[in-house]
């Protein structure tokens, strides 16, 4: 199933539409104002008890570890999950060793991302503010 993103090429279901309520749409990094976020971020998982409570300026746990919602553990089970499939789908190479190879590669996924970068920018919402790249640039670990 697909669904039509405003005057935009068919995207995928996984993708799933949500009506957002922007009330400012921030395009310039510089307007942001950290400090006025409260220190520390919750999260947790539905039919678990676990909650995971991170510092806000680090990204990391209380006791120090890295959090069960950081890229980098996401993208170690992702790899996890990719060589234990025994149909893989046929690829152009192995398993990418760096973060930025393996979000590269995922195509629909990065069509989809340009399509909401246009729709953004044509309802006249401004620009996705990007991070710096230097924060992908990380190695896939099994």
């Amino acid at each position: 199933q697909s669904f039509k993103l405003k005057g935009y090429k068919w995207v995928p279901a996984i993708f799933s539409r949500k009506r957002l309520s922007l009330q400012t749409g921030v395009s310039d990094a510089e307007v942001r104002q950290p400090g006025k976020s409260p220190p520390f971020s919750m999260n947790w998982i539905v039919g678990s008890t676990d909650l995971e409570i991170i510092n806000a300026t680090t990204g990391k746990r209380d006791g120090g570890g890295s959090s069960r919602l950081c890229k980098h553990v996401f993208s170690a089970r992702w790899a996890r999950l990719y060589g234990k499939l025994s149909t893989r789908i046929p690829s152009h190479g192995d398993t990418p060793s760096m973060y930025c190879e393996a979000k590269l590669g995922a195509h629909t996924y990065q069509s989809v991302k340009q399509q909401l970068f246009k729709a953004f920018q044509k309802a006249g919402l401004g620009t996705w503010v990007r991070k710096p790249p230097e924060q992908d640039q990380f190695r896939l670990t099994l």
